[in-house]
């Protein structure tokens, strides 16, 4: 037996190395070490901590919004994604649940009955409806649409950077149907929340200097597509993709914008606390007028 021969990698047995990692002293060849302040660490005391007595992920890699890259760039949109396909078909299952949490202002649902919606405080329906279809249709073109867009958006953002573009997009869609459509006319799909991601994503593209062609090109047919009419029981709203758009586009400002890294989770989670504020403002002024 070879007593003079170096240990191997505790990840790669077979490769010899006379490298400790500094922090568990544990052998790890080139593949494995990974640089620190003093000398090299293996990879799961990296993950474990930083070693320098701030958090875990101080030392991450970031995204160019500086959230932590992710292991999984796309979960929250599967997330999303399966939220969606399990309020539909809970839908089909349950009688009346799309009355009960879709976008409707002020209604009577029949005579002599309770005065339902938003009006009367009922404001989960703002983001509830973002997860309402009631036609197949419906759902896999708003799923398409969501996987593709918002698939690339949350990997330059991170997850809950984007899981706030897309949720303030939902509300200011609903904000907008709320102001501008009849108080009785049901609004529901999450095209309001698809179109604010599309808004960001407009935002990513000039921030990265990419071209920008395919990108309007992308929201003006989008935009066309909202005016076409549609048979079946879903109307199209041109309020909500036009309030997700907006929306969507003012918070991707705020969390693109280039800022000093001290100062930009102030100027990030500022815009969305700015834009939320907005929103209730316009919803408080319209149940004014409602009741």
């Amino acid at each position: 037996m070879d007593t003079d021969r170096l240990p191997g990698c505790y990840r790669h047995p077979d490769r010899d190395t006379g490298i400790t990692c500094t922090r568990c002293e544990r052998p790890i060849c080139p593949e494995c070490m990974i640089s620190a302040s003093v000398g090299f660490q293996c990879p799961e005391c990296v993950r474990g901590g930083s070693g320098t007595g701030h958090r875990p992920t101080a030392n991450a890699a970031r995204t160019i919004a500086g959230g932590v890259v992710a292991e999984d760039p796309q979960l929250v949109t599967k997330i999303l994604i399966g939220i969606n396909v399990a309020v539909f078909f809970a839908g089909l299952l349950v009688p009346g649940l799309v009355v009960q949490l879709g976008l409707l202002g002020r209604y009577v649902e029949y005579f002599g009955g309770p005065v339902q919606g938003l009006s009367t405080g009922e404001y989960h329906r703002l983001l509830t409806s973002v997860f309402l279809h009631v036609e197949w249709w419906h759902i896999i073109s708003n799923m398409i649409a969501l996987w593709v867009i918002g698939g690339p958006l949350e990997a330059a953002l991170g997850r809950t950077r984007y899981l706030a573009v897309y949720l303030l997009s939902g509300l200011g869609a609903s904000t907008l149907v709320y102001l501008l459509t009849a108080p009785n006319a049901p609004t529901v799909g999450a095209s309001g929340a698809i179109f604010g991601l599309l808004g960001a994503t407009v935002v990513l593209a000039r921030r990265l200097r990419y071209e920008m062609r395919p990108v309007i090109i992308m929201v003006v047919l989008m935009l066309v597509l909202t005016f076409v009419p549609f048979g079946g029981a879903v109307r199209v709203s041109w309020q909500a993709h036009v309030g997700g758009l907006i929306t969507g586009a003012l918070v991707g400002l705020g969390m693109l914008t280039p800022t000093a890294a001290k100062h930009r989770a102030l100027v990030q989670w500022g815009t969305c606390a700015v834009v939320f504020l907005l929103a209730a403002a316009l919803i408080m002024l319209r149940t004014a007028e409602l009741t």
